[in-house]
């Protein structure tokens, strides 16, 4: 199975939408206070149009099979922005496609001039925590920024 990594397109906004809010209900994971319930989720490709952030995309054949992407989240500090978005489709799970997209944002990142990339999480996702580990990034012990996202309780750092 061959996956293209790429940019968010408009007609993906969807598509990302319903992976997205699947993976709560996959992971059975409280949805008050995420991105379950951001508006911005179902607008995907019109937030991404933000100075120094990208969304990419895994597509097999056309089929979406998820995103991760980097977002320059308002009251972090400089140089600093969120990874975000980070979400597989269940039937892509296990195959290496979170690495590649988390690979690819942290590409942007460092290309884009940051020297730290935060993260906001839950421990229900544990598949992903993993990867964030295994990725270098680091545990904090409160918040940064303003992502709005108030029911997320872990949050992680990766300097570059």
């Amino acid at each position: 199975m061959e996956i293209n990594i790429r940019k968010i397109q408009k007609a993906d906004n969807q598509k990302l939408a319903v992976i997205i809010r699947s993976c709560f209900h996959d992971f059975k994971v409280a949805t008050q206070g995420t991105v379950y319930e951001d508006p911005t989720t179902d607008q995907l490709y019109e937030l991404f149009h933000a100075e120094n952030s990208a969304l990419f995309v895994a597509d097999a054949a056309g089929e979406i099979c998820g995103c991760c992407g980097i977002f320059p989240t308002n009251g972090l500090p400089e140089h600093c922005a969120e990874l975000v978005k980070f979400y597989i489709h269940r039937d892509f799970r296990g195959k290496g496609v979170g690495k590649r997209l988390m690979e690819e944002s942290v590409q942007f990142a460092k290309s884009s001039g940051y020297q730290s990339i935060y993260l906001e999480s839950l421990p229900e996702f544990s598949t992903a925590v993993s990867i964030y580990e295994k990725q270098g990034f680091a545990y904090l012990e409160k918040p940064l920024g303003n992502s709005g996202h108030s029911g997320c309780n872990l949050w992680m750092i990766k300097h570059l």
